[in-house]
């Protein structure tokens, strides 16, 4: 039986995902950051997978709410709602000793979304609360040396933003977010599909799709890919292959956005952790980290070392994890809030 003691938990609310790590025991929730409701009751009837199943396959009265968008919240009271509910899965109500929590945000995150993810940790029984923006919660789950006197760049590319940062000394000197992701890239081939062929395909289908064949630049051996969609001159189901060079053309516009945003923050960054960059390079994490071809284009267009993330995927928990597990030792680089 575990232990009701030392299980303080660090949580990344993430537009797409929501995971949770719990102190001594690593990653205990990864669900999507989806709630189902009646809205003739104002229940809750789902969260999570659970509540993902049911998007687009409700009836009129039941509707499935991503209460964050872009990287912030989009629905205060849903969001609040998602978090507690994610916290008593892993058992916070039950346990002895209330936790502390550091929940990793975005920075375009505002003071009065940070106070309404705070009330909603408090809510579900937090002792104490720490916001911690993502970026340097990536680039310490990345393993960076954050706190030595040497530039690091992290790229966050989630699915509602993209955080640009450099850090030095434990801080962050320079950074830059942009409202692009992982679902701008899914809306754009979704668009791209329903104007080239008069087909209509679901979020899920153009996420898989991206995954299977999308890039970032042209890659050997490139293969198509069979997708299933509705035909919006005939009504019915049809079959479609499209090209790997298609779904490039169809996210170029926003692949050239992180680009440039990667560009702009270097532009502003001081010489002498320029220099730096140049010896250690840019590390990528994020779910669009994983965006075959990017790392190359990256390289090809700043000239500088780019790698990916050992688990690109959990680097801003695993980075809020080691925070929650050194509270004394990082507290400089979290934010309390008192409630």
């Amino acid at each position: 039986m575990r232990s009701p003691f030392g299980r303080n938990l660090a949580i990344d609310i993430g537009t797409a995902n929501t995971v949770i790590y719990q102190s001594n025991s690593g990653i205990v929730l990864n669900e999507p950051s989806v709630v189902c409701i009646n809205t003739d009751t104002g229940e809750i009837l789902s969260v999570g997978q659970e509540a993902r199943k049911m998007v687009g396959r409700t009836p009129g009265h039941i509707v499935s709410i991503k209460p964050l968008k872009d990287g912030v919240v989009a629905d205060f009271e849903t969001a609040q709602k998602m978090l507690r509910a994610f916290m008593a899965m892993v058992g916070v109500r039950k346990i002895l000793a209330k936790p502390i929590v550091v929940v990793a945000v975005p920075p375009v995150v505002t003071s009065v979304e940070h106070r309404a993810i705070k009330d909603a940790a408090y809510a579900a029984g937090a002792k104490k609360v720490y916001i911690m923006e993502e970026p340097m919660a990536a680039a310490i789950g990345a393993g960076l040396p954050i706190q030595e006197p040497i530039g690091s760049m992290i790229v966050d590319i989630g699915g509602g933003t993209t955080d640009v940062a450099v850090i030095s000394l434990g801080g962050i000197v320079i950074s830059q977010s942009i409202r692009i992701g992982g679902d701008a890239m899914d809306t754009a081939i979704i668009n791209y599909i329903k104007n080239t062929y008069s087909l209509m395909i679901g979020e899920r289908t153009a996420e898989e799709v991206k995954m299977a064949i999308g890039s970032a630049s042209r890659l050997n051996g490139e293969s198509s890919a069979r997708i299933r969609g509705r035909d919006l001159v005939s009504g019915l189901p049809k079959d479609l292959m499209v090209t790997p060079k298609e779904i490039r053309e169809a996210i170029e516009d926003q692949v050239a956005k992180i680009v440039s945003a990667i560009k702009a923050t270097l532009d502003e960054t001081p010489p002498d952790l320029v220099a730096d960059l140049s010896r250690t390079g840019i590390v990528l994490a994020g779910g669009g980290a994983l965006l075959k071809g990017l790392s190359e284009r990256l390289m090809k267009e700043t000239g500088m070392p780019v790698r990916v993330a050992d688990d690109p995927l959990y680097s801003v928990v695993h980075g809020a994890g080691r925070c929650v597990e050194n509270i004394e030792m990082l507290k400089q680089i979290l934010v309390a809030e008192s409630r």
